[in-house]
């Protein structure tokens, strides 16, 4: 892999994390397009997972010391009930990852067809959240936060964004557009970190063995690191303004296109 390719694919790491158009999908047609595949791409893959982690925690990390400081008063208050919430949500994705990801791959696939497909499906979604206009909450309840971390078990799909999913979700069921973005960027933390854990413990994971070259890999991280902080505050503003259409569309256009390529 060439520094210019892992530039590129870091910079759409780490934009696709937060903007609702599926990293995966747009990593892996990055990915072929480039011509790479297995252990290199898995390489790649885990390295810019870890940079859109820690851009996460860098703009959100007001929102964590927050939700820490107040679940160590070890009393229930705001803090511990968002606490439990992202908890609660991560349950689903927990089980799916952990139990059923391999049995999904193996009956759907991986192809670019799918990708196709569920960029189709997240258009659909944010269409539906857009045009929605569900009773408004207060606050995002442990019902919603379960629900909300259902849909982001259904975003082991590659090409279904899990942050469009989510927020999209959270949207549907009524939940404030200052909110549901935050929370939907929080509660991905750990499921990312553990996906990568899991990439580790089954193997593939070697950037001795990948023919990745060291720079390749550092421009790539730093790339997804930065384009992922940019991405994830204007994400957060995208969303309060409620214009999420614009990325229907263009998944629906990207879905399209991929779809009819891989055919012909």
């Amino acid at each position: 892999m060439e520094w210019f390719e892992a530039l590129i694919l870091g910079l759409i790491q780490g934009l696709t994390e937060y903007l609702p158009v599926s990293s995966s999908g747009h990593l892996a047609i990055g990915a072929a397009l480039f011509g790479h595949t297995g252990e290199e791409n898995l390489t790649f893959a885990v390295a810019v997972h870890a940079a859109t982690v820690l851009s996460t925690i860098v703009v959100l990390w007001k929102e964590i010391e927050w939700i820490v400081k107040g679940v160590f008063k070890f009393q229930w208050n705001e803090e511990m009930r968002y606490a439990v919430n992202i908890v609660v949500s991560m349950i689903p994705i927990g089980i799916v990852g952990v139990f059923f990801k391999d049995e999904v791959a193996a009956i759907f696939g991986e192809g670019l067809l799918l990708v196709g497909c569920m960029l189709l499906l997240t258009a659909v979604l944010l269409t539906f959240s857009y045009y929605a206009k569900p009773k408004q909450k207060d606050k995002i309840s442990v019902r919603d936060a379960f629900i909300i971390g259902l849909s982001q078990a259904f975003a082991i799909f590659p090409g279904l964004s899990r942050s469009g999913t989510t927020i999209a979700t959270g949207l549907l069921l009524g939940n404030k557009k200052e909110s549901i973005a935050q929370f939907s960027f929080l509660m991905v933390l750990i499921p990312i970190m553990g996906e990568a854990l899991l990439d580790l413990m089954k193997g593939g994971f070697s950037p001795a063995e990948s023919g990745i070259p060291t720079l390749s890999l550092v421009i790539g991280f730093l790339a997804a690191f930065v384009s992922g902080c940019v991405a994830c505050r204007w994400m957060i503003n995208i969303v309060k303004k409620g214009k999420l259409i614009y990325f229907a569309i263009y998944c629906a256009i990207a879905g399209a296109v991929t779809i009819g390529l891989t055919l012909l």
